[in-house]
Formats: C-alpha cells, structure tokens, sequence
C-alpha cells in the first residue's frame, strides 16, 4: 500500500484521464456491492474505458482519500484550458537570452561554462531559448553562480568562453549564494496505523528520561481505563489490543509526549509542533 501517497495516485489517474479524454475502467472489481444501492443515483462502476468527450464546460473529477484513523480528504480537479505554442519562426531572433549557471565551486562553475560552449559549437541546430530555459527550471541552483546574458550565437560563445577561462566579459555576472541559515525544528507525531505490539519497550528499559515520562503518563491514564499502559505496549497476552481505538489512541500520546521530553532532554527544542 502506497500509505500517505495513495491520494496522489488518484489525482495522477485523473489527471491523465482528462488529458486523454478517456473514463479508464474500474479495476479490481468482479460484481458492484451490494450495500449500495446503484439505482438511486447517477453513480456507476466503469467496467469499460469509455470517451470523455469536450462539453461546453470545463471536465472535472473529484479524488477521496481516506486515512486508517479518520482523515479524510477530498479533491477537484478542472481540466486547464490549452494553451496554444506559439512556434517562433525558422531563424527568429530571440533577442537577449540570460544563460544562468551553478555549481558547488569555481573551478566546476568555469568546467560547466566550457562544457556549454561546446555543446552549443556542436549542436547549431538548437535553439538558445530552449537551452536557458532548461538551464533555469531543470538544474539545482548551487553556491557559485553566473549568468551570461548574450544577443545572438557568436555572443554567447565569446562570453562563455571567457567565464571558463575566469576572464572578466560583458553581459556576466558572477557571484555566490549568502550564508545558509539553519533551518528550525518541528516535532511531528505520528497518528494511529503506526503502532505495533512492543513499541517504545526498549526506549523504556533503556532511557530513564524516556521511562519517567512514560511512567507519569500511565498514573494520569489510570484512573479514567481499566487496562495497564505498560501491559498494552508489551503486548501481553491479557492485555488489550492496540487495533482498539480506545486503547491506541491514549497509547501513542503516551509514547509521543515521552519522546518529546526524551529529544528536550538532549536540547532539541521544536520551534513547531503538529500531529
């Protein structure tokens, strides 16, 4: 199971139906069930692909996705309108074009400028436009930048040539990213579907800190259920099940506010909290 992805499946789905103009067939299903009554509505199982033709209205599609514990999420989707490519004509100047370049050093930063150039000397055919804008979507932006802006092929060779040369040219700027700042931190707690028998029994035989927490959580717990929080997470034989809601519920807020104070203990401190 695709677990916290299993929405993104159906959207994916969905989306390729409305680009293909086609309602794909349902899949794994022998015979509708019997617990709804299909007569009532306008709903129906595909057990066909079937077109989706244009109407005088945009398609759309609705994706639910439902999570073990209760989450539930819903979904539209409206097909875009198209836009039309406009094909610039057959040796069209594109006027000035910004080639922008990164890399994790200045030696790689000159080594990917000389590579550019030869790969532009050895395919005239391309189109510089294409090329940057590949260059800004499809690459990581790194520490050592520059960006070669040229009017026209002959331009653009002569400055990429002098940025993998480290000579100094028109139209280019160089420089590098400011210093990185380190990012805060979230604490973000599991809800149920994440429990098994024996979680968090080591941590307690282990860590002190962990075990206090967990201690004072099982005397809180006690006065309001008749199980034991300890005989739970052990898994005992006379101990209730973690698949009950009632029990696995108080049982991971257990585990997770002793984990919190086990990470505080070691100066990790969240600057958010979610869960």
């Amino acid at each position: 199971h695709t677990m916290a992805a299993a929405g993104v499946g159906g959207i994916i789905k969905m989306v390729q139906a409305m680009r293909h103009a086609t309602l794909p067939k349902t899949l794994h299903v022998d015979a509708p069930s019997p617990q709804i009554d299909w007569s009532a509505g306008a709903v129906e199982l595909l057990t066909e692909a079937r077109p989706w033709p244009a109407a005088d209205r945009p398609r759309r599609a609705a994706v639910s996705s439902f999570g073990m514990s209760g989450t539930n999420a819903h979904v539209i989707i409206e097909q875009a309108e198209e836009e039309s490519a406009e094909q610039p004509e057959a040796g069209a100047a594109a006027g000035p074009l910004p080639w922008v370049l990164s890399a994790r050093t200045p030696q790689a930063l000159r080594a990917q400028a000389g590579r550019l150039r030869a790969h532009l000397l050895a395919h005239p055919e391309q189109r510089g436009a294409d090329t940057a804008w590949s260059l800004v979507t499809g690459r990581a932006a790194l520490d050592h930048r520059a960006v070669v802006v040229a009017d026209g092929r002959e331009e653009l060779l002569d400055r990429l040539g002098a940025l993998a040369d480290g000579r100094d040219a028109p139209g280019t700027v160089r420089g590098t990213t400011a210093a990185r700042t380190v990012g805060r931190t979230a604490f973000v707690f599991p809800g149920q579907g994440s429990q098994w028998p024996g979680m968090a029994t080591e941590l307690a035989a282990s860590s002190a800190v962990f075990r206090e927490r967990l201690t004072a959580c099982e005397e809180a717990l006690a006065p309001h259920v008749d199980w034991s929080l300890t005989r739970v997470l052990r898994g005992d034989p006379d101990a209730p099940s973690l698949d009950r809601v009632d029990v696995v519920q108080p049982a991971l807020f257990a585990v997770m506010v002793s984990l919190a104070a086990l990470w505080r203990s070691y100066g990790i401190a969240p600057d958010a909290v979610a869960g």
